[in-house]
């Protein structure tokens, strides 16, 4: 029933994929494609190009950190946002190394909401999600949804973000 359940969502995804005009992957090569890459696209199809009037939001959800050399009101180009996606989401990788399987999961929600919710720090507590992975407990799905409040709201699109990260992020465990 679950690999019926996990095929639905990736046709979903595919189907998502062809109506923005992103690349057009079969289900069957969307699968093929090594993790790291299945992250890349479903960060580029939720957090889609960011425009100029974004700032100090730019390319593909990077927040522009002090120091760093961007300039307000100038657009990247698709090269550049998947450059700086790429780049970030392989520091977070990085952060969360010592996860194994995991660190790419947890890469993608830190990518979104920022470490500190995840890891714990700035006003925040370790997450339940990262104390049951620590526990070695696989039974993490309810908590990894959990991260999807905007503004203290439950918000449906970033449920369904989280859904289909664990679907095509979490198949290969």
């Amino acid at each position: 029933m679950r690999n019926k359940f996990r095929i639905l969502v990736i046709v979903l995804f595919v189907c998502i994929c062809i109506e923005s005009g992103s690349a057009q992957p079969t289900v069957r090569r969307l699968m093929e494609l090594p993790p790291f890459e299945r992250a890349v696209l479903i960060i580029k199809h939720y957090e889609t190009l960011h425009r100029p009037e974004h700032w100090p939001t730019i390319g593909y959800g990077h927040v522009v950190q002090p120091g760093e050399s961007y300039r307000k009101g100038v657009q990247l180009t698709e090269r550049q946002a998947d450059a700086l996606l790429r780049k970030d989401l392989r520091k977070f990788c990085a952060l969360y190394r010592s996860y194994g399987a995991d660190s790419l999961l947890l890469a993608c929600l830190s990518y979104n909401c920022g470490p500190a919710p995840v890891l714990g720090g700035k006003g925040y507590k370790k997450s339940r999600l990262l104390r049951r992975i620590e526990a070695g407990d696989r039974n993490i799905l309810a908590d990894y949804l959990s991260f999807c409040h905007y503004k203290g709201k439950h918000h449906s699109g970033i449920w369904r973000r989280r859904w289909i990260e664990y679907q095509l992020l979490c198949a290969d465990l």
